[in-house]
């Protein structure tokens, strides 16, 4: 008769647990975004955000605060209070690499988390129509002339020059706030060439834009014929994904409840086919306690390949 009691007391708190979590959240939501609006973060999280509303029941209203390659944006969130009501939709090099080479306002123990849901596609990009349009002609032309890139984060920049610095480049540097920002200097040819955090996507299809080479660790499934930096000769990679981020220490019921809407968009049809299909990123789920461990394992490999 205890045991039975005991056992209907556990259940009786675990069901107040879950009903519990399902009263959250109960006022809107609002989704970073550290990038300007137009670009692939921003595209896959407004369509993230809708399918998020859906699950959740109250309004997830999207913000963009680009800027440093979303350190801005990070800043915003590491100073945010409202428990859970805030969080970060975007890539990690803002933790990853960003805080290696400078000053920030946070560091990695700032965050949780929660889930990934698409896999970042980083690539050197250049309009049709130029002279070049592998990564080894633009290098070679390169030795010969002037060159512009367009850069959107810490790292791309820091990767670029670096290889600037190997092959002998006059490279000048163009900062944007993003895809958005630098699809109509590519495609104007107001820059020979620039980082595509997946904007490219948009572009390659009508033959506008070109892929010259990856800068992740394996390359893309939508693109089999361009080959990584890694392959070209250069121990260079970007190893990012997109992910859901908010300040440490929010309530449980608000870290699962984001948790399950995170996995049930990584489920959903509407999300699938801009992340994959219009947006060229592979949507896959990982969880918060495998996100943990990427987020510390690329800090720690990016410290020893900068030399920290």
């Amino acid at each position: 008769m205890k045991k039975s009691l005991i056992t209907l007391v556990a259940a009786g708190l675990l069901a107040a647990s879950a009903a519990q979590a399902d009263d959250w959240p109960t006022r809107p939501l609002t989704m970073v975004i550290g990038f300007a609006a137009g670009g692939s973060t921003d595209i896959q999280g407004r369509v993230l955000a809708n399918v998020m509303e859906g699950y959740l029941g109250q309004p997830v209203n999207v913000v963009n605060q680009p800027g440093a390659g979303s350190a801005v944006a990070f800043t915003r969130l590491a100073n945010n209070t409202d428990q859970g009501y805030t969080f970060l939709y975007g890539g990690i090099t803002a933790l990853t690499f960003t805080p290696i080479i400078t000053e920030v306002a946070y560091e990695i123990d700032d965050f949780e988390y929660l889930a990934a849901v698409a896999i970042g596609q980083n690539a050197i990009v250049t309009s049709a129509g130029q002279p070049f349009s592998t990564f080894a002609e633009i290098v070679e032309y390169g030795k010969e002339n002037l060159m512009t890139y367009a850069q959107q984060t810490p790292l791309d920049e820091a990767i670029i020059r670096r290889i600037a610095e190997i092959e002998g480049l006059d490279l000048a540097i163009v900062p944007t706030g993003g895809g958005g920002g630098m699809a109509p200097l590519v495609l104007g040819k107001e820059v020979d060439f620039a980082y595509s955090g997946g904007t490219h996507a948009q572009y390659t299809p009508t033959g506008e834009m070109v892929v010259a080479a990856f800068m992740s660790l394996e390359r893309s499934p939508f693109y089999p014929e361009v080959p990584t930096l890694i392959e070209l000769g250069y121990d260079y990679s970007v190893e990012d994904y997109r992910s859901i981020i908010v300040p440490a220490g929010i309530p449980d019921n608000a870290r699962q409840r984001l948790i399950a809407a995170a996995e049930y968009a990584s489920e959903n049809q509407a999300f699938k086919d801009i992340t994959e299909g219009n947006t060229f990123f592979p949507v896959v789920f990982i969880g918060q306690e495998d996100m943990e461990a990427n987020i510390r394992q690329i800090r720690a490999a990016t410290e020893e390949l900068m030399g920290n």
